[in-house]
């Protein structure tokens, strides 16, 4: 038997139906925000993601999926969402004519090669958004706030915006100076992996799982504290933002990110202080980093199974559709070909219906209505099809009508509930 690779899954029945109404409130929001839909290849040159989130990065050095494909060519399996929407951009020059920016999100499957576990699969869908051309703090605004009301929609209450500031490219710089610096002494006392960031990618020490209780990490330097005028003027404006959109955040100096393209703001959202649900942050260089001109952008983004695991484990009531409008039931061949043409008519006006595709008896037919939890039934009787007539049942209240095949639309319409 072949089974399902580790660290995949496969989607269907009532998961399906739960993650359907997600898919349906997160559209539904990003167009309130005007953002539009887009869908990037799985698989793209290794290049894009080794440039864009950066060789020095735990994604690329350790979880990717990369090969060769039949021509040579060095490729990889979407790890993330960012960068392939910013190549994108980039491929078909967006960026030439920016009246307005370009707003869009996406809600693709990623791939990363990580230890399984409850809520992180090496197969996962992602749900984000990117805002390009805008370099306006509202911008940030706009997306910290997008990513909260979307928890919030989905009955996520107790959620709370990590927030915090990289600077510009010269406190940035700056930082990472000074945590060269600080972390040296002490390197030896850190475990393996941050031993190796520390030339390659010091901000990353901060966000070490191994070390997180370390007394060196709690004592680092802090990034506000080598924030600039301009930066810390446009922290304080995004605070002031969020202060009157009325999104609960607080402030956290040792939040990095994991990705080398991030500078200014970087969030993070939380749910009951502990419980990471997703995160985004700003990204002014990385569309000239893969081959466009100097354009600024922002996003966020989170993923499907640690969202719905913190739904069901919050009790959050996810409204899946169990029923079906009518089921049709039959036993001679005439009565089938009825069956046939009536369901065609019922479901192209919008009804869900269902009939017996197993040559099942009455009595198994009954069971199938029952296990459908339909609303209505038809039993088909040759001698009413003759006068072109029909007696629908309601399952609940076991009220039947008569009436010809022609108002069965009209009936369903006016009775739906």
């Amino acid at each position: 038997m072949i089974t399902k690779q580790k660290g995949t899954y496969d989607i269907y029945g009532e998961t399906a139906k739960k993650r359907a109404y997600i898919n349906e409130i997160l559209a539904s929001l990003c167009e309130k925000y005007n953002y539009g839909y887009i869908e990037t290849p799985v698989f793209e040159a290794s290049e894009l993601f080794h440039r864009g989130v950066g060789e020095a990065t735990d994604m690329v050095q350790k979880e990717t999926y990369d090969f060769k494909d039949r021509g040579n060519r060095e490729i990889t399996l979407r790890p993330e969402g960012t960068a392939g929407v910013v190549r994108w951009f980039v491929e078909n020059k967006l960026y030439g004519n920016m009246s307005e920016p370009v707003k869009v999100f996406y809600n693709m499957k990623m791939y990363r090669y990580e230890r399984p576990q409850s809520g992180r699969n090496r197969e996962f869908t992602q749900w984000g958004f990117e805002c390009f051309g805008s370099d306006d703090v509202l911008a940030d605004a706009e997306v910290i706030s997008l990513a909260y009301n979307a928890y919030r929609l989905l009955g996520l209450d107790n959620i709370v915006i990590k927030l915090n500031s990289l600077g510009d490219t010269a406190s940035r710089n700056a930082y990472r100076e000074a945590l060269i610096a600080y972390f040296k002494p002490h390197i030896h006392e850190l475990c393996e992996d941050c031993q190796n960031r520390l030339e390659k990618n010091p901000l990353r020490i901060l966000d070490c799982k191994v070390d997180q209780e370390s007394e060196i990490l709690k004592k680092a330097p802090k990034t506000v504290d080598y924030l600039n005028e301009e930066s810390k003027t446009r922290f304080t404006k995004l605070q002031e933002l969020l202060d009157l959109m009325d999104i609960n955040y607080v402030i956290d100096t040792n939040l990095v990110r994991g990705l080398d393209y991030y500078n200014h703001t970087v969030f993070e959202v939380v749910l009951d202080n502990s419980y990471a649900l997703g995160g985004g942050g700003r990204y002014n260089g990385l569309v000239e980093t893969l081959g466009g001109p100097s354009v600024p952008g922002v996003g966020f983004a989170m993923g499907y199974d640690r969202t719905l695991l913190a739904m069901e484990e919050h009790n959050i009531d996810i409204p899946i559709q169990n029923t079906i409008d009518l089921y049709l039931l039959y036993v001679s061949e005439c009565e089938k070909e009825t069956a046939a043409f009536i369901a065609q008519d019922v479901r192209l006006n919008g009804f869900i219906c269902e009939t017996d595709l197993l040559s099942k008896s009455l009595k198994a037919q009954f069971k199938s209505v029952e296990r459908l939890n339909a609303k209505y039934l038809i039993v088909l009787n040759e001698e009413e099809i003759k006068k072109d007539r029909i007696t629908i049942k309601d399952t609940v209240t076991k009220e039947e009508k008569s009436m010809p095949i022609t108002d069965l639309i009209d009936y369903l319409d006016m009775n739906s509930r």
